[in-house]
């Protein structure tokens, strides 16, 4: 990925979105790159509203100027913070399309919006802005959870091997120059219940687990040649890869997770509903997408 050019903050002007805003900005100082600011509100409730309450008041235009004036503060705050001169944008219409059209007009590389505070809360972002963001995926997505404190130090790629985890690995690397990579990949061994169901005796189950595991070990060690990262830390693990990757960002004292939107199943386009879902809803740090 070459280096990042310029970034847009999708916010809500909630404090997670400020989390996002400063993540971003302190993206855009170290890695000198422009920054904007953008608030999108969705016209039809305010129309409704309108014509229900207060038929002679432009409710729309009340809410984009107080977004504008907040916006602004939070761009003030930036540059006194970070020294970066964020742009500020509001627009009312569907929040998807103008976040894509701002994409695409600025030519952004990167996506960066806050997720809401416990499981249930990120759950039911993730069910409509966030999830139709990444059903789309315009550009890289970064979700950011805790409010920075310094560059991201400990970075979780986990991988299957496709050109998806390739892809997600030189991401890692552009966001996070300094950081120590960590290749991760959980395996699961194939038709194992089947296996079990036909009483197959523990020892030759051990072989078929061993069989598969060393060549996972091979693909894993060609894979980190392949990005320029043969001495990096390599983790394999045997499960269920929403689960394992939880766990190792948590056991590892991760502060990114970048993962790709989509696996070599059959599936793929319900990834976003399985793996990647899953490490956005229960990871404790901030969770980068890659296309």
């Amino acid at each position: 990925m070459s280096p990042l050019k310029h970034i847009l903050v999708a916010t809500d002007l909630s404090p997670h979105a400020r989390n996002a805003a400063e993540r971003a900005a302190y993206l855009s100082n170290t890695q000198q790159a422009a920054l904007d600011l953008l608030y999108v509100a969705n016209p039809a409730p305010f129309e409704r509203l309108k014509q229900l309450v207060a038929p002679d008041d432009d409710l729309l235009k009340r809410v984009l100027d107080s977004a504008g004036e907040k916006n602004r503060a939070l761009a003030a705050m930036l540059f006194q913070r970070y020294a970066i001169s964020a742009g500020v944008q509001v627009a009312s219409g569907s929040v998807i399309s103008e976040i894509t059209r701002v994409v695409q007009d600025k030519h952004s590389n990167l996506l960066v919006c806050g997720a809401k505070g416990q499981s249930v809360a990120r759950r039911l972002l993730l069910g409509s802005t966030v999830q139709k963001i990444l059903n789309h995926m315009p550009c890289p997505l970064l979700v950011v959870k805790p409010a920075p404190r310094d560059a991201y130090r400990t970075v979780l790629v986990p991988v299957d091997f496709s050109p998806v985890s390739l892809r997600a690995i030189q991401l890692a690397k552009a966001i996070a120059p300094q950081a120590e990579i960590i290749l991760l990949h959980a395996y699961e061994v194939p038709f194992e219940g089947s296996v079990r169901f036909a009483h197959i005796d523990q020892d030759t189950l051990t072989r078929y687990r061993n069989v598969i595991r060393k060549d996972a070990e091979a693909q894993l060690a060609a894979l980190s040649e392949a990005a320029g990262l043969a001495d990096a830390r390599q983790v394999l693990v045997h499960g269920d890869p929403a689960w394992r990757i939880v766990e190792q960002e948590q056991e590892l004292e991760c502060d990114l997770i970048v993962v790709g939107k989509q696996g070599t199943s059959a599936l793929e386009e319900l990834l976003v509903g399985s793996v990647t879902k899953h490490v956005l809803d229960e990871s404790q740090c901030d969770v980068l997408v890659s296309p």
